[in-house]
């Protein structure tokens, strides 16, 4: 028997070689994931449609060592959802894993206050626009890595009703929908689609929002067995693994991240 002792292990990142996409990368959930993919291993491209922030988050993950590149993106554009995904292949030669995070919200209120026009908005960033994304990234991973996976972000709000986000919840509602048919489409080609379901997070959105209505984080968390809002990087987290090798046998899957508020 040989007992001598491990003196060191060496563990690859989650995401070690892999190259990811990720939209909505400009600040809150995506932004966060943008860094962690980054730590864990992976190439990353940033998608958004404000150049400002994506530069920053770019920067900051290069200074500290990681592979990062960006790119205009508005999700409600076919042409520049397409690009966004033709540009990872143009740049790293391959796409192993994609992170469908960017989302429109709605002011927060009834569905009967909601204004036609921004029902479309909605519906076209945050449904259509992940379809568009799907499409564009299967056909990438198929052309290039062969094998890969995609997470969407959806909402708890889609789980329940949602008086106050009616349609935002919604169009989460629908993504689930979208994120099963297409695990079920292309989970024979070795192509794994996941949603993560976040609660109440300290984004931006979720600022403004307490904002308008002081209270509103305060009421979530009450309804939140762990009592608290999560960190965007701990939704980070969830769709990190969910992108990695270590969830091999899960697709098709909505993971809530919600501190137990559906639970």
């Amino acid at each position: 028997m040989n007992n001598t002792p491990i003196t060191s292990i060496t563990t690859a990142g989650l995401l070690t070689d892999k190259v990811a996409l990720i939209t909505g990368a400009g600040r809150g959930i995506g932004a966060a994931a943008a860094r962690l993919f980054a730590r864990e291993g992976a190439r990353v491209v940033l998608a958004a449609r404000t150049e400002t922030e994506l530069k920053a988050v770019t920067e900051e993950i290069r200074a500290a060592g990681g592979t990062a590149e960006h790119v205009v993106c508005d999700l409600a554009d076919p042409a520049s959802v397409r690009a966004a995904v033709d540009r990872c292949v143009e740049l790293y030669g391959r796409l192993d894993a994609a992170f469908n995070n960017g989302a429109a919200g709605q002011r927060p209120g009834p569905m009967d206050q909601l204004s036609e026009a921004d029902f479309d908005q909605i519906g076209a960033v945050n449904l259509k626009g992940p379809w568009l994304a799907m499409n564009a990234e299967v056909a990438a991973i198929r052309a290039t890595a062969g094998r890969g996976a995609i997470v969407n972000t959806s909402s708890v709000g889609s789980l329940m009703a949602n008086p106050q986000l009616p349609v935002y919840a919604a169009t989460k509602g629908a993504l689930n929908s979208l994120t099963a048919s297409a695990a079920a489409t292309y989970g024979p080609e070795g192509i794994r689609v996941n949603a993560i379901a976040p609660g109440t997070t300290l984004t931006e959105m979720l600022q403004e929002w307490d904002a308008r209505s002081p209270g509103t984080i305060d009421q979530l968390n009450s309804l939140t067995p762990l009592g608290r809002a999560a960190e965007p990087r701990e939704i980070a987290e969830a769709a990190a693994w969910l992108l990695s090798d270590r969830s091999s046998y899960v697709t098709g899957a909505v993971l809530r991240v919600d501190g137990g508020m559906r639970a």
